[in-house]
């Protein structure tokens, strides 16, 4: 049964793009040459995201589907994943890592077969290979010192956290799938099911809170990530990205993800834009 599908496409693209990002992806603040290998690391991950997370698909062959791109990725001849040959021929090119690609799989693999999440460090070891490659892929295509990982890796992590809150109810809906630790519901005395309600419980709310204090803290970690980056551009594009990482906390904060979709507004894109230009400088 497995040799069709090698033998046809194994993307499957939900229509989501940059746009749909709470964070620019290679905006104009990127150098112009760097932009093309920005957006391409984006498709790539973005087809492995839509995979894990197509609902039509079994995990098994999710995991198969994942398990080619990273073959092409490698080198095997096939055009089954057009992201995958890309992401190779930018990698080639750039001279940058393979291993963040290959850690972004793992994370999509992962999503492909496993739903429930222990506690906090077990979410963080999740993240670990979700997130952070994200920025380390950045910085290493700017030529940047990895002594900027750990503030990067904690606003990749804040990100993808406040990621899962936004969606928590359509996750545990579509997919059976709750990034919200077993240990936090236990103490707020919440479960599970109630992330089917039209609105937060006081456990659930309890949940949400104690959450965004450990992502709040991430981020007054991830706010010395400008002064690690030496590339003007990339260090006013970090700015921006922090700010808009506690632009979406403090929404999340007042906001209820079960009643609506918490989300950043043009008027906090535009606002962390300034607000970066200037820290950035």
């Amino acid at each position: 049964m497995a040799e069709p599908l090698l033998k046809a496409a194994v993307e499957t693209p939900s229509g989501k793009d940059r746009g749909d990002e709470n964070f620019p992806v290679g905006s104009f603040l990127i150098r112009r040459d760097l932009r093309p290998h920005v957006h391409a690391f984006y498709r790539f991950a973005r087809q492995a995201d839509d995979i894990a997370d197509n609902p039509d698909l079994a995990p098994a062959d999710k995991v198969r589907r994942l398990d080619r791109m990273e073959e092409i990725l490698d080198g095997a001849p096939g055009d089954e994943s057009p992201a995958a040959a890309a992401m190779r021929a930018s990698l080639l090119q750039t001279g940058t890592s393979f291993q963040h690609c290959r850690d972004v799989l793992r994370a999509f693999r992962l999503d492909a077969t496993k739903l429930r999440y222990e506690d906090w460090p077990d979410l963080m070891e999740y993240c670990r290979y979700s997130a952070s490659p994200v920025g380390r892929q950045l910085l290493d295509l700017h030529g940047e010192d990895r002594a900027s990982w750990p503030s990067s890796d904690a606003l990749c992590s804040a990100l993808q956290v406040l990621n899962h809150l936004q969606d928590c109810a359509a996750d545990h809906r579509n997919l059976d799938r709750v990034y919200l630790p077993r240990q936090d519901l236990d103490a707020c005395g919440a479960c599970i099911d109630e992330l089917r309600a039209p609105q937060a419980s006081k456990g659930l709310r309890c949940v949400l809170d104690r959450l965004l204090d450990q992502t709040e803290a991430l981020i007054v970690t991830a706010s010395a990530l400008p002064s690690y980056v030496k590339s003007p551009g990339l260090r006013s594009e970090c700015a921006v990205i922090v700010n808009l990482a506690e632009r979406l906390a403090r929404r999340l904060r007042f906001g209820d993800p079960l009643a609506r979709r918490v989300k950043l507004t043009k008027g906090d894109f535009a606002a962390a834009l300034l607000i970066g230009l200037w820290r950035g400088r």
